[in-house]
C-alpha cells in the first residue's frame, strides 16, 4: 500500500489539449454538448456516451454509478433507461433530482449536468425495449436490480427459462427516465491546473453563462 501511495501523491499530468473560452460557446447548452459530443464521436474514446449519474435518498445520502446515454434534446432533456426498483430508482422516487458527469479523458474534457428526473412515458420505452437485443430484453426482465442474490447461477438459470419463450415484453419495473437540465458546465482541461470552466444556469427560462475559478 505503501508503493500505491507514493504513486498518488507524485502522480501529475499537465493539460494542454484545448482552451475555452465564453466568446467560443454557443449560447444554448444542448447545442454546445452536442458540438463536443461530435468531437468525441470522432475520437479513439469508447462509449462517449456512458456517464455518471450520482443520485440521493430522502436523507441526503449519495451513490453514483456509470449508464449509457440513450437521447438529448432540449425538450426531452438526457434520457437514460433502467430498473426502477434499483436503488437508482429508489433514490429518484424519493429525491427527483440528480447530476450527470461526462468524462472524456483523452480529449481532456468533462460536462456536468443537473436537473430533475422523470419517467418518460410508457410508450417511448416499449419502443426502445423492444429495439434491444433478445438476451438484454431477458436480463432486464429477470435480474433484480441492485437486491442481493444467492449466486451466479440463480441469474443464469433464470435465463434459461426465458430464452424459448417466444415474446418479450417490457416488464412494467424497468423503462426511461429523463432529466431536464436546469445548470451545465463544461470543463476543459488547462496547463498547471488553470483549468476552463464555463457553466450555464437557467434562470427566469434564460440560460445565463458565467465563468467559474478552477
Amino acid at each position: 500500500m505503501d508503493r500505491l501511495n507514493e504513486y498518488l501523491f507524485a502522480s501529475r499530468k499537465d493539460y494542454e489539449k484545448n482552451e475555452l473560452q465564453e466568446s467560443s460557446v454557443d449560447s444554448n447548452p444542448f447545442k454546445q454538448f452536442e458540438f463536443w459530443f461530435e468531437e468525441v464521436k470522432n475520437s479513439p474514446i469508447e462509449e462517449p456516451y456512458a456517464f455518471t449519474l450520482a443520485t440521493c435518498n430522502k436523507q441526503g445520502k449519495p451513490s453514483a454509478r456509470i449508464l449509457l446515454l440513450r437521447k438529448m434534446t432540449e425538450i426531452d432533456g438526457f434520457v437514460f433507461y433502467t430498473n426502477y426498483l434499483s436503488r437508482k430508482g429508489n433514490e429518484i422516487a424519493e429525491n427527483p433530482y440528480g447530476a450527470m458527469l461526462f468524462y472524456w479523458h483523452e480529449l481532456e474534457r468533462q460536462v456536468r449536468v443537473e436537473g430533475k428526473i422523470q419517467k418518460i412515458d410508457k410508450k417511448t420505452s416499449d419502443e426502445y425495449f423492444s429495439s434491444r437485443p433478445r438476451l438484454s430484453q431477458i436480463s432486464a426482465i429477470i435480474s433484480p436490480q441492485s437486491k442481493k442474490i444467492p449466486n451466479r447461477e440463480f441469474l443464469e438459470n433464470a435465463v434459461k427459462e426465458w430464452e424459448n419463450k417466444t415474446e418479450l415484453q417490457r416488464p412494467e419495473f424497468w423503462g426511461g427516465y429523463q432529466l431536464i437540465p436546469n445548470y451545465f458546465e463544461f470543463w476543459q482541461g488547462r496547463k498547471s491546473r488553470l483549468h476552463d470552466r464555463i457553466v450555464y444556469e437557467l434562470v427566469e427560462n434564460k440560460w445565463i453563462i458565467n465563468r467559474l475559478a478552477p
